[in-house]
Order: structure tokens, then sequence, then C-alpha cells
């Protein structure tokens, strides 16, 4: 029974508030809906940590595309072997995740040890951090914890899995198997995505459009000739 509440009821919890957290969040706070950038009151802790995660989570998002969205099938037709894809797998992998995970202890040591950061920050800010801490050394440690090409396989089992939500008909028993370590970073996950519509995390979905068609900005020195005195 809990595995059907784990694998089953909850993904489709998981996804009813993300998505309504968002267009909640959007009707009523679209001042709140912002990164909220710190950037004038210290930048090179940010500049290094920033760069270090975006980078980092870019090539795991492409990761977990490759690994999870895109079945072995298609690997196994364009001649990719599981040893090769293991070794693709860890040797980007793991760097770009160790990477993320870096940046992301610079930006938390920056917000919590910058006295002018620390004190402009919100209960949310920390948690969003500490959240995404989480998530990252969990599935750190999962690809660490399967360097052996020999070992678990998420292929056949959290990825099936994983696409059988969008088709509606996930089948619990493809996770009964799966490592503790994944099984976490799947819980972890649940709880980001939970939480991500109530944090800072929804200027992900900002795209700046407007600034293509927008009327240019043009900033002048004011002269002390033009200066009124009353």
């Amino acid at each position: 029974m809990s595995g059907q509440i784990l694998w089953v009821i909850m993904p489709y919890m998981v996804l009813t508030i993300f998505i309504g957290g968002h267009i909640y969040r959007y009707q009523h706070d679209q001042f709140g809906w912002t990164a909220k950038s710190s950037e004038l009151l210290e930048k090179k802790k940010l500049a290094a940590g920033s760069t270090l995660f975006h980078w980092g989570m870019l090539f795991v998002i492409g990761g977990h595309v490759m690994g999870i969205l895109i079945p072995e099938g298609v690997y196994r037709a364009i001649g990719i072997t599981e040893h090769v894809y293991h070794k693709m797998a860890i040797g980007v992998g793991l760097p770009a995740g160790i990477a993320a995970v870096i940046g992301l202890f610079i930006l938390t040591y920056r917000r919590l040890f910058d006295k002018r950061i620390r004190k402009t920050s919100s209960p949310s800010d920390f948690l969003t951090l500490f959240l995404l801490l989480f998530v990252m050394v969990s599935g750190v440690a999962a690809t660490f914890l399967n360097v052996d090409s020999k070992g678990f396989d998420y292929r056949t089992t959290v990825g099936p899995w994983f696409r059988q939500i969008f088709l509606l008909r996930p089948d619990a028993s493809l996770i009964e198997n799966v490592p503790l370590w994944f099984k976490l970073h799947i819980l972890m996950g649940y709880v980001i995505f939970i939480m991500w519509p109530f944090t800072r995390l929804v200027h992900v979905f900002s795209l700046p459009l407007k600034y293509l068609t927008r009327s240019y900005v043009v900033y002048r020195k004011r002269s002390k000739q033009h200066i009124q005195h009353p």
C-alpha cells in the first residue's frame, strides 16, 4: 500500500500542487515573481556560485533527459551499448553534479554569512537553498554509489516508471527494487517541486520577451547647470 501511495498517488499530488501553485502565484503575486537579485550587495561569491550551479545544472538536466525520458531501446537502436552509456553518464554527469553542488555551497555560505545578504533574505530563500542542496547531494550520491557499470540500471526501472506517469498508468512495482539512495533522490524531488511555486524558483519560468520589443531606456548624466535651486 505504501508503494502505491509513494509511486502512484504522490506524483499526481505533486504535479497538481506544482501546476496549481504556479497559476495561483501568477494570479495573486506577479510582483513577487522574480529572482530577487542581490548582486548589488555582493558580486564575487555570487558570480562564482551562480556560474558553477547553473552550468552544472544544465548538464545535470540534460543527463536526466537522456537517462529517464529517452527509452533504453533508442540507444540500442543507434548502437550505444549499456557500457558506453554508463561511461558517458559517469564521465559527464558526476562532474556536472559536483560542480552544481559546489556552486550551491558557495551560494548558501554567501547567504548565511554575508550580513547584508542575510538581512535581506526571507525564510523561503534559505529553505530553497537547503532543499536544492539535499536534492543535489542525494543525486550525486546516487550517481557516485552507482559507478560500477554492472550496478543498478535506472533506465529500465525509474525511467519507465517516470514516463508512465504522463501516460496515467505508473507501475509501482518498477520502483520496488530501486536502491535506497535513488528513492531518496526521488522523494527529495517531490519536496522541491511542491515548494517550487511558493519560492523564488518561479523565476525559472520568467522569459523576458518584452525586452525584445520595448523602447530603449536612455540614461543621461544631469549637468550642474540644469539643477534648479529653490
